[in-house]
């Protein structure tokens, strides 16, 4: 599969998340997104956010 770069613009509430970055043992943002998507498309997908919260933190036009 070809792969393909495309832009997200994400605004989410943070308080049950451990931050935006994939973690080992804790919920994040990224690892939500990715599996959500992937479920959509029926593929592997990955995120990559052009920037991170912390833990608890909400975001509003953050980009991927």
């Amino acid at each position: 599969m070809k792969n393909r770069c495309i832009k997200l613009t994400l605004a989410y509430d943070g308080t049950d998340f451990a931050g935006w970055q994939r973690q080992k043992d804790a919920r994040s943002v990224q690892e939500e997104l990715e599996r959500a998507l992937s479920k959509m498309h029926g593929h592997s997908i990955t995120v990559i956010g052009a920037g991170r919260t912390d833990s608890g933190v909400h975001a509003r036009g953050q980009s991927a």
